[in-house]
């Protein structure tokens, strides 16, 4: 291979540490833009081989490794990437649905830019790196193929893709509508639309936490603040929760809620709410185990400082309205925020309610999201399972 990348002499660049990245700062000279989506090696400030990545000249990330071998982003890579991918999660059976999973998550699996989702037989799908858009027909079948699901809806929404140039679109690759169906997931059935619901169809990094909150409903009044479709909030009724509200701003997914709820035959309430409000408007209102499941509020490095505010502020709020004993489980999808900040903000927020507060349980997202540890990026969920004295 010939086309390759070289570290400036003066950079402090993390791949030399073990990170899939090298950004665009980093290097001495870009490649020609004729080598965008292709796969050319990195080299460090000697010239020694770092790995074999996929390249694009308009994207601030402009390098991913692939592999610290020599490698061709081709059939029979992909073929073996995806395959040893699938094998890890069965490895790892996903809660009690083993055909909803995640099966492919980007640099945790040697695929940069494929993230994808199971639901029984049907795949969703993004791509978010430009080599795997421009093999998106044989990165389709491959998955289709290992799986052995039969369609795959392309979720090509996402705001990440125009980083690397890619348009906003959503597709599936057998040309057909994917008809909306109800779908069981943990024991639950669940409406699903995976062309138009939020991110890819369901929050499955967030099905161990259903259940490890379920634990501690029976008997207590439950609040499930941002609930989205209603998993905590079902999981919490069926284990015998003697009241269950869930609250979330979005009046579609309110409307998912109840007919989850009416489906599955449990008691719970959804109302359409702002949370931060919410706590604003009902001071006197108590509960004895409050869900905190907001979606990101720092979706960028800028935007931390200000999610940090709000992270302190809703929990506070939730510490406050919690019964002497109360459980709190909250959790954070900003990979920017890690776990010191959380703790931190979850200090802070005890301080200022004047509580008690002891740790029951560390959370994070489950083996089929698989973290590098050479990778802070690819870590996003953490959370914790608090009592409140």
């Amino acid at each position: 291979m010939s086309v390759s990348l070289k570290l400036k002499s003066n950079a402090k660049a993390r791949v030399l540490t073990g990170h899939p990245w090298v950004f665009v700062n980093e290097v001495e000279s870009l490649a020609s833009a004729e080598f965008d989506g292709e796969v050319i090696e990195c080299r460090d400030r000697a010239g020694r081989f770092l790995g074999t990545g996929i390249f694009n000249s308009k994207s601030q990330i402009c390098w991913r490794r692939l592999s610290r071998d020599r490698v061709q982003l081709d059939e029979a890579y992909l073929r073996s990437a995806i395959s040893r991918a699938v094998a890890r999660r069965d490895a790892y059976p996903a809660v009690s649905s083993p055909r909803v999973r995640r099966v492919v998550w980007s640099e945790s699996d040697n695929l940069p830019g494929i993230v994808a989702d199971q639901f029984e037989d049907t795949l969703v799908v993004q791509l978010q790196t430009l080599a795997m858009e421009k093999r998106r027909e044989l990165v389709a079948k491959l998955l289709l193929e290992v799986t052995g699901t039969k369609d795959l809806v392309f979720r090509h929404d996402a705001p990440i893709r125009r980083l690397e140039g890619l348009p906003l679109e959503v597709s599936t690759f057998s040309g057909q509508r994917w008809e909306p169906r109800w779908m069981t997931i943990d024991g639950f059935q669940y409406w699903m639309d995976l062309e138009g619901a939020q991110k890819t169809g369901f929050y499955l990094d967030q099905r161990q936490q259903h259940q490890a909150v379920a634990k501690h409903a029976a008997g207590r009044r439950v609040l499930d603040a941002f609930c989205n479709q209603g998993p905590f909030a079902l999981h919490a009724a069926r284990s015998g929760a003697a009241l269950v509200k869930g609250l979330d701003s979005a009046e579609d997914a309110i409307a998912q809620a109840r007919r989850n709820a009416e489906k599955n035959g449990v008691a719970a309430e959804f109302s359409v709410a702002n949370v931060f409000d919410y706590f604003n408007e009902r001071r006197d209102e108590t509960w004895d185990l409050i869900v905190l499941d907001p979606p990101p509020f720092a979706k960028s490095k800028s935007a931390l400082e200000g999610a940090l505010r709000g992270y302190k502020e809703i929990n506070l709020r939730a510490m406050q309205r919690l019964t002497p004993g109360g459980i709190l489980a909250t959790y954070t999808c900003s990979h920017h925020m890690h776990d010191a900040e959380l703790r931190d903000v979850l200090a802070q927020a005890a301080s200022d309610a004047k509580r008690q507060v002891q740790v029951l349980e560390f959370c994070h997202q489950p083996p089929d999201h698989p973290v590098l540890v050479t990778m802070p990026e690819s870590e996003y969920l953490r959370g914790y399972l608090l009592r409140v004295e």
